[in-house]
């Protein structure tokens, strides 16, 4: 029975780009490397955003690069009773609260809510859910960054953990997902380093187990932006995975040797997986890629 359990869980908002590929390899490396599992959870609960064919689409790449997972893929779409239950938990204890603020007024606050409908003992017709967040966690300890600490404000505020348009928020999906699946290390990337002190104070309020995090450089284009698919980051072609795969592996700074170039992926996973370690991972919050 391993101790490591690890997990990716991309969003079905379009086909796996570079910097998506990257977190996948960092996530399946650093699990297999521990003789770990490596789950993948599909999080595909929020419609309005999600393409259609993406998610078995982003199953297919990942199977053609030899990343395989343990276990059957999670769909959040599935979970909606679990989610239903821990709002519910927190509304009965009065750790949870409705809220009609619009946008426009958190804005003209500089961007964080002050807390305006905790008292106002609302229905929750049109409302969003937030939670209490008295004594929110303001840092932790990243297995690769080191301490990493976050301002007061974002720390504290009463995010959101349910949208007003009947949509469970990603802080509370996460958190609940990854208990039920017993993560014990969350590997992702650095994009998402600030929203983790939001999922430990969630964890710490619904008495759940605290995975350790490690947050990987993230790619950006030279200009500054982030490869997302926001940014209309091209997909990732799947005609030569293995030249893909080694560029992604001299990302995270595990170039492989020069009789590995355009080795099958299984052989250089393989290599890759007897030559990770943290030491070896950059450290940098961003690597910059020339536009292809």
């Amino acid at each position: 029975m391993t101790d490591y359990i690890g997990r990716f869980a991309p969003s079905p908002s379009g086909p796996l780009h570079f910097g998506s590929l990257v977190a996948a390899l960092g996530s399946w490396l650093r699990a297999r490397s521990q003789q770990g599992l490596w789950l993948l959870r599909m999080e595909d609960i929020d419609p309005p955003r999600e393409m259609a064919g993406a998610a078995d689409d982003i199953l297919r790449t990942l199977e053609r690069f030899g990343l395989t997972w343990d276990d059957d893929v999670l769909y959040q779409s599935q979970r909606h009773q679990a989610y239903d239950d821990t709002l519910q938990r927190l509304m009965e204890q009065e750790m949870a609260y409705y809220c009609d603020c619009p946008r426009r007024r958190i804005r003209q606050l500089g961007g964080l809510y002050d807390g305006h409908c905790r008292h106002r003992q609302l229905r929750g017709n049109g409302c969003a859910t937030r939670l209490v967040n008295d004594h929110g966690v303001t840092g932790f300890e990243d297995r690769l960054l080191g301490p990493i600490t976050t301002e007061t404000g974002f720390a504290e505020e009463d995010f959101i953990i349910h949208r007003r348009d009947g949509l469970y928020a990603y802080q509370l999906a996460v958190v609940v997902d990854d208990a039920f699946q017993g993560i014990t290390e969350v590997v992702r990337g650095n994009d998402l380093l600030e929203t983790t002190v939001r999922q430990q104070t969630l964890q710490r309020i619904l008495g759940l187990m605290t995975p350790d995090y490690l947050h990987l450089p993230l790619a950006v284009w030279a200009d500054g932006n982030k490869l997302s698919k926001q940014n209309h980051a091209p997909a990732i072609g799947r005609d030569n995975p293995e030249r893909t795969l080694s560029q992604a592996l001299t990302f995270l700074g595990l170039a492989p040797e020069p009789e590995l170039s355009g080795a099958p992926c299984a052989t250089q996973l393989t290599w890759a997986v007897n030559q990770f370690s943290l030491e070896r991972l950059p450290r940098e919050r961003k690597i910059l890629l020339s536009p292809a």
